[in-house]
């Protein structure tokens, strides 16, 4: 089944696309969590600017 997946983001409009990963600080408790989405190649400097 991943083989499907990987090769129609491939083929398909995934390269388009990025998988944004980032680390987010809870303030109650300083632990910290991780945030992540798949977010079109335009916008990847704008998801990272928002909290």
């Amino acid at each position: 089944m991943a083989k499907k997946t990987v090769a129609t983001l491939q083929t398909g409009g995934g390269k388009e696309h990025t998988k944004c990963i980032k680390m987010v600080k809870n303030e109650k408790t300083g632990s910290y969590t991780f945030k992540q989405e798949v977010v079109h190649n335009d916008l990847v400097k704008e998801w990272f600017e928002k909290k």
